[in-house]
């Protein structure tokens, strides 16, 4: 079978490697369609600490089910469209005994820690397998980006008498958007592209600022009548961005870091203190945050052709992330669709 691999950062190769065969308690997936992360491009760039080379990347994917192992539940059937939740967990370490499983000391993540989806076919554990009737190939692709911006926004404890700000309106960051608002809370969300603040708004933000061309805490005053956001929540991961949430979140408020900053980040720790900040962080989702995006994308509200940067084939895969690398700005998401031909 064919896999996309990133062999060292800058290069990329298509792969002929043996076709897995599914062990007891494990589904074999055909792979029809797959996101690229942020981090996928973090390790295109050389950039993400936890990935050795070389790696086939990819946990953001729609499959369809082409076999099963012994002792895989009936519910789980041959030629069912699903996705996959692509963490593991120990069991065993704090994370676990507290039952968060997503945050698990020693995950390991598809196309991160271990090889990932952007092959042909993958195995995995039946438990991984999320069935998601009605929704497309596409829809299913999204459905992991998604969990982890509403997952950050239920770690937010946000409710419909919040004001929420988010920084970074990428797939993550229209995550949280949608379910801040969905949640009833007024959105203001903050980005350096029009374009994407533009999508925002229709996923549900009620403001938009662009914090390159405005005084951004001139506009966050203004919008809140001096009272300031009740939570912030990062999904930029730039030291700016998470130093400006604890500046412009309000007196008691809660912050929410989903983003990676690549160096370190100097805070005024003062503002913690004065402020008695609740600083979160938000790790990958849980099998419910799958389930709410799954009914969340059946209502069809959400703006699919405009978060869709561009779909490619297998084998243009290493030009496409080559290209992203070079404009950042300009994408907020690939698909790789396995079925179609250069």
């Amino acid at each position: 079978m064919q896999a996309f691999r990133i062999t060292e950062p800058g290069k990329t190769e298509i792969v002929d490697l043996p076709r897995p065969e599914p062990a007891e308690g494990e589904v074999l997936l055909r792979v029809r369609k797959v996101g690229f992360c942020g981090s996928d491009l973090s390790t295109f760039k050389g950039l993400n600490p936890l990935v050795s080379y070389p790696r086939i990347p990819g946990h953001e994917m729609a499959a369809t089910v082409e076999a099963v192992g012994g002792g895989v539940p009936d519910r789980i059937q041959p030629g069912a469209d699903v996705t996959v939740i692509p963490y593991t967990h120990c069991g065993t370490c704090s994370s676990c005994r507290h039952g968060r499983f997503n945050a698990c000391r020693f995950n390991r993540t598809l196309g991160v820690q271990r090889d990932g989806a952007m092959a042909r076919y993958l195995t995995v554990p039946w438990q991984k397998v999320c069935p998601a009737p009605g929704l497309s190939l596409t829809e299913l692709a999204l459905i992991e980006p998604l969990t982890v911006g509403f997952h950050a926004a239920d770690r937010g404890e946000v409710s419909d008498s919040d004001t929420v700000m988010v920084f970074g309106c990428g797939m993550i960051g229209l995550g949280a958007v949608a379910r801040a608002a969905n949640r009833g809370a007024s959105v203001i969300a903050v980005d350096i592209d029009d374009g994407k603040l533009d999508t925002a708004r229709r996923v549900g933000a009620a403001h938009g600022v662009n914090s390159k061309t405005g005084d951004l805490h001139a506009e966050i005053e203004k919008i809140t009548d001096g009272q300031q956001p009740d939570v912030a929540i990062e999904a930029a991961g730039l030291p700016s961005t998470c130093r400006s949430a604890v500046d412009e979140v309000a007196f008691a408020g809660r912050v929410v870091c989903i983003g990676y900053t690549k160096e370190e980040t100097a805070f005024a720790t003062r503002l913690f203190v004065q402020k008695e900040l609740d600083i979160r962080g938000s790790r990958n989702a849980t099998p419910l945050d799958f389930e709410t995006v799954g009914g969340f994308l059946r209502k069809r509200t959400f703006p699919l052709s405009r978060v869709l940067t561009c779909e490619v084939a297998l084998q243009e895969a290493g030009q496409a992330l080559a290209d992203w690398a070079a404009r950042p700005t300009d994408v907020t998401k690939i698909l790789v669709d396995l079925d179609r031909l250069s």
